[in-house]
């Protein structure tokens, strides 16, 4: 995987230092937007997620041996999915900057192409894209933080309406959604890079510990949660069904949050 500076989601986008936290209460602002990368990987004929581990403590033995505090690192294994989704694994990866993010990435392009060879053993990666995102609800501190489940969302903005009047409409969704019990970590992820060609405005992020939880906010939609969807989304935005992984940690960036 030469081409590949392992992944992961933020630290933060799934509860941790890396991405900005936002406050989803009323009259909090956006913080700036953070950096993510995501690979899609296929797993080589005969080859499969206990081949993965030992290149991955592989690459964190790297990482340890350039002084990287500051990259956090995913694994992402599809669980509600449909044949659309030909992938075996997303690798998520982010930095608190871009500045960061760059640092790991150009450390991995100079030194890292023993390990790199051992990913490309493993596995395929035939996309690499880079998003921006902005966290609308941070998740409470978790049980068991290396081990969680998250939801994709494709979501397109309507012809009347634009990203930054939806802005107002997901915060107070996030702070509805915290008000009722939700345990959610929710963020948006806009293109940035490696794209081209998206059929979406943004991505629609949801983490939670378990299937438990997910399943308590699906409940709270179906049963009143809805109508105060319908109020604030009607006619700004429609996002398709959501695709949920088990997503594995890996590596963690150091806390930089005051």
């Amino acid at each position: 995987m030469n081409k590949l500076i392992t992944l992961g989601v933020s630290a933060g986008l799934l509860m941790s230092p890396g991405l900005a936290l936002a406050d989803s209460h009323e009259g909090a602002e956006l913080k700036p937007a953070t950096p993510i990368e995501l690979f899609t990987c296929t797993y080589n004929e005969g080859k499969g997620h206990d081949d993965l581990a030992p290149v991955v403590s592989a690459w964190n033995a790297w990482a340890d041996s350039q002084g990287i505090t500051d990259y956090s690192a995913w694994t992402l294994i599809p669980y509600y999915t449909s044949p659309q989704q030909e992938f075996d694994v997303i690798w998520l990866g982010g930095s608190p900057s871009a500045v960061a993010l760059g640092r790991a990435q150009d450390a991995w392009i100079s030194t890292g192409g023993d390990v790199g060879e051992k990913f490309d053993e493993v596995m395929t990666c035939d996309a690499h894209v880079a998003f921006a995102a902005l966290t609308f609800k941070k998740p409470p501190e978790r049980e068991n933080p290396d081990n969680l489940m998250i939801s994709f969302s494709d979501c397109n903005v309507s012809e009347t309406s634009s990203f930054n009047e939806l802005v107002p409409a997901m915060m107070e969704w996030a702070s509805y959604r915290e008000g009722h019990g939700s345990t959610a970590g929710m963020w948006a992820l806009m293109p940035a890079m490696g794209g081209g060609g998206e059929t979406f405005d943004f991505k629609w992020i949801t983490s939670y510990q378990n299937l438990a939880e997910l399943g308590a906010d699906f409940d709270q939609y179906s049963e009143s949660g809805w109508k105060k969807g319908d109020e604030l989304f009607s006619d700004k935005v429609s996002c398709d069904s959501s695709r949920v992984y088990l997503a594995t940690n890996h590596r963690r960036a150091e806390d930089t949050d005051d």
